[in-house]
């Protein structure tokens, strides 16, 4: 681990901590991160050590997403050799690794980094984060994720609500409506989220890891159903206009003008 590298990983007994490492993007994704959070998260899971994986983000974010800077200009994340998006390798993986992922959010999480927080197991969240998915806001479809965990966790009409507006809630709202699994001031977090690590990987690992499987069976069924569609639409929004507009007006620091071209 160094201190320039993008995706920390260090151990603390038997919980693996992971931490996104890119706080001067507010830790967006880059497709290098994307896969080297894809690789830290698949050591973790295999590291005979490891009972509790942790995921947080450096600095004053957890995640803020894919990285728009990275985006302008630029078609997507994936080759266009591929048949199915690499932005469902990450999710696919957070579904299928065995280990309970417990998602530290510290910061603002948005977009895909509100996905990949939603998609861990559990979820701890600082009272004044910010949680949401702002893909429309950018002429995006909400592709990577947002479609399939938003319904599960509050559904489908709250779930609209907030892909539709991109709207952002703190963490005391998103664990009232049940979209987190509890919010504690910043200032206790960590503690908070270690104590809890430290219970999970306490318990009988089989029966932790059989039980979280079987209830990411019918997680997974959705993703199944709607990962691979919503990623497509995704993939054909990056080409619109519409999506090129709100990537200068936000450069340029002013409101839209969209034609639904």
């Amino acid at each position: 681990m160094t201190s320039d590298a993008t995706v920390l990983h260090e151990r603390l007994g038997q919980v693996s901590m992971i931490t996104i490492n890119r706080p001067e993007r507010r830790n967006a994704l880059d497709p290098a991160t994307h896969l080297e959070l894809r690789r830290a998260l698949q050591e973790a899971d295999l590291d005979p050590a490891t009972r509790v994986i942790v995921l947080t983000g450096a600095g004053q974010g957890f995640c803020a997403g894919g990285d728009v800077k990275e985006m302008a200009g630029k078609d997507s994340y994936g080759s266009k050799d591929r048949v199915l998006s690499v932005g469902r390798d990450l999710i696919d993986i957070l579904l299928r690794l065995e280990k309970p992922i417990v998602a530290m959010v510290n910061g603002a999480a948005v977009g895909l980094g509100a996905t990949i927080a939603l998609m861990c197991d559990i979820v701890y969240m600082a009272d004044d984060a910010r949680i949401g998915d702002r893909h429309v806001n950018v002429g995006l479809v909400a592709g990577d994720g947002g479609a399939v965990v938003w319904p599960l966790l509050i559904g489908p009409g709250r779930a609209k609500e907030h892909l539709l507006t991109g709207r952002l809630i703190d963490g005391r709202e998103a664990a009232a409506m049940g979209l987190v699994s509890r919010a504690v001031p910043a200032a206790e977090l960590r503690a908070e989220v270690l104590a809890l690590a430290e219970e999970l990987a306490a318990q009988p690992p089989y029966a932790l890891r059989a039980t979280k499987a079987s209830i990411n069976k019918a997680i997974q069924a959705t993703a199944n159903q709607v990962l691979d569609l919503s990623l497509a639409y995704e993939h054909l929004s990056m080409r619109t206009a519409d999506h090129q507009e709100a990537l200068s007006a936000r450069a340029e620091g002013r409101p839209g003008v969209y034609t639904g071209q």
